[in-house]
């Protein structure tokens, strides 16, 4: 194996360790809500706004540091954000109010966000153009296995025998570790032969609009988001509160969930590398809704192993990810904007989708019932369906230069 495959596959690993760790820390307070929620008397809405508020201030953080990462180098921007963002999970299990739950989990947003769209522009740009999907989707898949099928067992689990401050001491752990891992062997782009960034001006970052792609990408992100966190903020609350089941077995069922999202989030991807973005973007995304609509059938639940099994081939999120927010935009723009092109359609994403989709489910579920909620996860991969429609097949090489067709 020559030392340029040997280095893009060591970097696959660190990076795809890192990732799991952020959604580790991202996920935790979802599964744990059914722990500390009665310790702080919250309510749904409450619930909801906890997750909205890391998006808001992730959704600036991504492009912001993304788009600076463009100009200044990966690493200077990544090893800092990494730490911090381990620093404040183990703050959360400190917290001893709403507001200081709310407080801490808005700098988590500010910390986590460069890591998403820094490492998936690292991975692009250090990966050969037949492995481009396989790598992107193997390391965006470490959310699924670590953050929605290890992380609804593991800190259920630990709070159920320690405590939910101990889970998030636990979840703290791991970034710390990814850090030193990124700061000792991770190198920047360049200095391997890979794209010398260019500087442009702050004006030229927001060309990148003018690209159809870009502009379906962002339509296609919201939806996605809103799928992803109206199930990962509400379905643990459903599972226990509308089908009377208990915590463990919420963590079971999202657990399987996220192991399933994790093989498909890296084998589809792979396989776009050959079959082309757009028809597997359209197979994930009619996948993902039958996720939520399962949870809503009462007689599945008399069988958990089939409802485990149901949400295991069927969840397609990481993979979705892969595609509609790194993929697809970094392949429809220049080289030079390719971690704004991915903090761009997060931004919107996170602010139209994890934001917006969390606070309306919330606000509906007070009126209406937790039911609702799964249904607006389910109306976010239509959304998602349909902005696939219309996207251009991008092409696998823009290290030069645009196509002209892909704007307008």
């Amino acid at each position: 194996m020559d030392s340029t495959k040997r280095y893009e596959n060591t970097l696959v690993g660190i990076l795809f360790f890192t990732w799991g760790t952020v959604f580790l820390d991202r996920m935790s307070p979802l599964y744990l809500a059914p722990y500390f929620a009665p310790e702080f008397h919250l309510g749904n809405a409450q619930i909801g706004t906890l997750a909205s508020v890391l998006a808001i201030t992730w959704a600036a953080s991504t492009f912001f540091f993304g788009a600076l990462s463009d100009r200044l180098g990966r690493k200077p921007v990544l090893v800092p954000a990494v730490f911090i963002f381990s620093i404040l999970s183990w703050m959360t299990g400190l917290a001893h109010s709403y507001h200081q739950l709310l407080l801490i989990r808005a700098l988590m947003g500010i910390a986590e966000g460069p890591t998403w769209s820094i490492m998936t522009a690292l991975i692009e740009e250090s990966s050969s153009v037949k492995r481009r999907g396989r790598n992107i989707g193997f390391v965006v898949s470490a959310a699924a296995l670590v953050g929605l099928a290890a992380a609804p067992v593991l800190t259920t689990q630990v709070a159920a025998r320690w405590g939910w401050r101990s889970a998030f001491f636990v979840a703290g752990v791991p970034g710390l570790l990814a850090g030193l891992l990124i700061w000792k062997f991770v190198k920047e782009p360049s200095a391997e032969g890979g794209t010398n960034h260019a500087k442009p001006s702050v004006l030229e970052y927001f060309s990148i609009l003018r690209y159809r792609n870009i502009r379906l990408c962002c339509v296609g992100a919201t939806g996605f988001m809103s799928w992803l966190f109206a199930l990962s903020v509400f379905a643990p609350l459903y599972i226990t509160e509308v089908a009377h089941e208990p915590a463990t077995m919420a963590g079971f069922l999202l657990g399987a969930s996220g192991l399933g999202s994790f093989f498909l989030g890296f084998l589809l991807p792979s396989l776009s590398d050959r079959m082309g973005r757009k028809p597997v973007l359209l197979l994930m995304a009619g996948l993902s809704a039958v996720v939520p609509l399962a949870f809503l059938v009462p007689v599945l639940y008399m069988y958990p192993v089939l409802l485990a099994a149901i949400v295991f081939v069927a969840n397609t999120g990481q993979g979705i990810a892969s595609l509609i927010m790194v993929l697809v935009p970094t392949e429809s723009v220049p080289s030079q904007f390719r971690a704004t092109s991915i903090g761009l359609t997060t931004l919107v994403g996170e602010i139209m989708g994890a934001t917006g989709a969390p606070i309306l489910a919330g606000m509906l579920a007070e009126k209406h019932g937790l039911g609702l909620t799964m249904w607006l996860a389910a109306g976010g991969s239509a959304v998602l369906f349909l902005a696939a429609l219309f996207l251009q097949e991008p092409r696998g090489d823009r290290s030069i230069a645009p196509i002209i067709s892909s704007v307008g």
